[in-house]
């Protein structure tokens, strides 16, 4: 489900010029899900097909620094910042909504001189995962469910978010999950967002107030990987430009405001057979196959290797507490939202495993990546299931890693995974979420000046 399906260069340019684009975005998603690239008018992005930016760019930190101490990292990225070379997918070009003048975007895919794809960049990780599925005979079905927060603008990191005011201009005090009413105190904003998403051809489905005070949940109609990552990575984009014009932002930072609780995205996940279009996960007999259960073996085997992916920055660990609406260990159940992997109640067809440990601060290319990685390598090495949860799993120990330098040594040494996602991928990743980490311990924040400074 591309944004544009079986969209070629010449539709493209056809559509382009139906448009009367002037200016056109030629975006890259980083390691960090962040868009990156260049703004050309539009004689000159036909010129420039092949125009280049900086491989380091896909190597950077969110602070935008680089681990050049990090001999894996060297190894992975040439150390004279040679240039890729960008082309463009046609069936991501879509419009800027908020721009004043006609402006599209199209997101680019990262080569080498050589003609190879780079096989750190998001895109070609996720492309690498679903060629593995395609010589299976298979097709991944997935449908993201989006969390997220809206809150006050506030220029200054060193105080609290707080909720918004909304059309009665008081903000949310207590908690309004699946209320109607606390949607409807944003009316202009959601309008906007739907009208957006609508030009965009986004395919959003329902929106629903979740448990927190400001805090919303999107979801995705199901479809192809691909395209479900490259309208998440858009949709956040959208999203965070129409909070600005209302005077509010919108934060997808796993937990963004304490004592509330995180934003994660959950992710639906389903395989068919590509002859027939079957749900491999269901039996003749509408039984769940051996298929499915090795799938769910897989998220159990290989996720909490996979954290430093799904979970990506020092903030995404405060999700993970228990009794907070986040899993904290692998167990999963039949429609059970205690565990870090639901089925849900469905026909035969439909099928599907929910995986509720990604946050909502992963990269899409990289979550998607991940989460079928898991799954294919259960079907392939044919990893049994736990026996289905009954209860609550909140009591239970913790079975996930509880901080990003733990998450990070996990990821570096399950090989497995490395094959899948690509050697050279895990390198740049893992020493680039080291060096985040060391930033951060560079920052003394107030509870320590609170609780330490005339204490101890």
């Amino acid at each position: 489900m591309a944004i544009r399906d079986n969209f070629s260069f010449t539709d493209m340019d056809l559509w382009l010029n139906e448009k009367q684009v002037t200016e056109i975005e030629c975006l890259v998603p980083d390691l960090t899900g962040v868009a990156r690239g260049k703004i050309l008018p539009r004689a000159k992005f036909t010129q420039e097909r092949g125009m280049r930016i900086p491989e380091v760019v896909l190597g950077m930190t969110v602070t935008g620094n680089v681990p050049n101490d990090d001999e894996a990292y060297q190894r992975a990225i040439s150390s004279v910042d040679r240039d890729m070379y960008l082309r463009a997918d046609p069936g991501t070009i879509t419009m800027v909504p908020w721009a004043t003048d006609p402006t599209a975007q199209v997101i680019q895919d990262c080569y080498f001189a050589d003609g190879k794809l780079v096989d750190f960049a998001p895109r070609s990780v996720l492309r690498r995962v679903l060629r593995r599925y395609q010589d299976q005979g298979w097709q991944p079905l997935v449908a993201p469910e989006l969390e997220f927060y809206l809150t006050a603008k506030n220029s200054d990191p060193d105080q609290p978010l707080r909720a918004p005011q909304g059309r009665s201009g008081r903000a949310e005090t207590s908690r309004q999950v699946y209320s109607i009413d606390a949607v409807n105190e944003f009316d202009p904003l959601f309008e906007d967002i739907y009208d957006y998403c609508d030009l965009m051809n986004l395919d959003i489905d329902t929106l629903i107030h979740e448990i927190g005070a400001g805090q919303m949940e999107i979801n995705f109609l199901h479809g192809d990987p691909l395209g479900l990552a490259d309208k998440v990575f858009y949709f956040k984009r959208t999203l965070r430009e129409a909070a600005l014009k209302h005077q509010m932002y919108a934060t997808f930072m796993a937990k963004p405001m304490a004592g509330e609780p995180g934003s994660a995205m959950h992710v639906h996940q389903s395989v068919t057979e590509i002859s027939s279009g079957r749900n491999i996960f269901s039996n003749e007999d509408g039984s769940p196959s051996q298929l499915f259960k090795w799938y769910i073996g897989g998220l159990q085997r290989y996720m909490p290797s996979a954290m430093a992916l799904v979970a990506p920055y020092v903030n995404s660990y405060r999700r993970i507490v228990p009794h907070t609406s986040a899993p904290i260990n692998i167990q999963w159940g039949v429609d059970n939202r205690t565990v870090g992997f639901r089925v849900p109640e469905s026909g035969v067809q439909d099928r599907r495993v929910e995986n509720r440990v990604i946050g909502a601060d992963a990269n899409p290319y990289l979550a998607l990546a991940v989460t079928l990685a898991c799954g294919f390598l259960g079907m392939t090495e044919r990893l049994e299931p736990s026996a289905p949860m009954t209860g609550s799993a909140y009591d239970l120990p913790f079975q996930l890693p509880r901080g990003l330098p733990e998450a990070i040594d996990q990821l570096r040494q399950e090989t497995k995974l490395g094959e899948v996602l690509g050697e050279r991928f895990i390198d740049v990743y893992a020493a680039v979420k080291e060096r985040e980490h060391l930033e951060f311990m560079t920052v003394i924040s107030p509870w320590e000046r609170e609780h330490l400074l005339l204490h101890v």
